[in-house]
């Protein structure tokens, strides 16, 4: 395993991060507290040795089950939590977004509950989580720095969604020099990760890029395939119809990334992403052990060359010559799509 600092904070991260939004919670599949627990410890064993949660995740349930399974290997492990959504006011309904609140009083008694739950005096990353870019105040900011002065936490981040754009958002983290913007970005969704590598060339900023969803969805792994019957509830299931028909189609002309006994698909999607120099981790989805095997590998397997990297650039440039419709575009950004239309783009998912 590969390592890598979250901008320029100091603070350490695996190439390969543990998204502990898949405990806690029901979404992914469920499993009990053993089996949790379980997973986390496990991940450690393959290398890896960043989690991130947040505190909504089961309502503060991740967050306790990250605390408990990593409390004996606390000086070995980085921890990023979340904070910003009012899940103690307001009942979880479904996979429906839960009211936000931003506010710098109430943000600092949010981390002060995380750090409860999660059993520590401080936290290595601090994440607003999917805040507007109106919602990132001179207030929030000012927060942001004496929580880091106080040594309350490590470094700043920002987790950009639920939906793919949020543009605005990552330039504003940026440009503020955040140390981490999360975002969803993988090989069938590239334009806004691409934005963000221009904001960070054309700043000069420091900030680190947090990949989610490198799978995007189960595709690029093969865990949806034509014949995949997502159950009810799973996460999965939120894209429509038409993105997994096209997406098999654009799978079958990514095969040249993988090589026998080597790297596998679900293993090249990661190396895509760590090709790019300000990506320090991926937190892809995992549901099972086998997961964390084949994942937590990526980190050292062959490396993409220049010209499988620029082939991949071509066939999204093309539109892997699909001239369907994904079913995607009506899913917009935290600001009505406009900036979203003011950079050209038109290909919007959900994570």
């Amino acid at each position: 395993m590969q390592h890598s600092e979250l901008g320029d904070s100091g603070v350490e991260v695996s190439e390969i991060g543990f998204g502990a939004w898949t405990v806690g919670t029901d979404w992914w599949g469920d499993r009990s507290e053993d089996d949790a627990i379980e997973m986390l410890q496990y991940a450690v064993d393959q290398g890896i040795t960043y989690f991130d949660t947040g505190d909504v995740y089961g309502h503060g349930r991740s967050e306790e089950l990250v605390g408990k399974a990593l409390s004996e290997i606390r000086d070995e492990v980085t921890i990023a939590t979340k904070v910003g959504y009012d899940f103690y006011d307001n009942p979880q309904a479904g996979h429906g977004e839960l009211p936000k609140e931003m506010d710098a009083d109430y943000l600092r008694e949010a981390v002060h509950k995380s750090l409860d739950r999660l059993g520590l005096e401080s936290v290595d990353v601090l994440q607003l989580h999917n805040a507007d870019v109106e919602e990132i105040t001179p207030d929030v900011l000012e927060l942001l720095d004496e929580l880091e002065e106080e040594g309350t936490i490590e470094a700043t981040g920002l987790a950009l969604g639920p939906s793919i754009g949020w543009l605005a958002e990552g330039d504003l983290a940026i440009e503020e020099e955040f140390d981490s913007v999360q975002l969803v970005w993988n090989m069938l969704e590239q334009e806004v990760g691409d934005h963000f590598l221009e904001t960070i060339e054309r700043t000069g900023s420091s900030t680190s890029l947090i990949p989610r969803v490198p799978h995007s969805s189960g595709i690029l792994n093969e865990q949806v395939t034509p014949e995949t019957e997502l159950g009810e509830g799973d996460h999965r299931g939120f894209r429509p119809e038409e993105w997994y028909e096209t997406g098999w189609e654009k799978l079958e002309k990514l095969r040249f990334l993988e090589r026998d006994g080597e790297r596998t698909m679900g293993q090249a999607s990661i190396a895509w992403l760590l090709s790019h120099d300000p990506v320090a981790t991926v937190t892809p989805t995992f549901r099972t052990k086998a997961d964390i095997d084949e994942w937590a590998a990526a980190s050292d397997v062959p490396k993409l060359s220049e010209e499988e990297m620029s082939r991949v650039a071509e066939l999204y440039e093309n539109d892997f010559d699909i001239d369907r419709d994904d079913g995607m575009d009506s899913l917009r950004s935290s600001v009505d799509g406009d900036d979203i239309e003011s950079a050209g783009l038109d290909k919007l998912a959900a994570d």
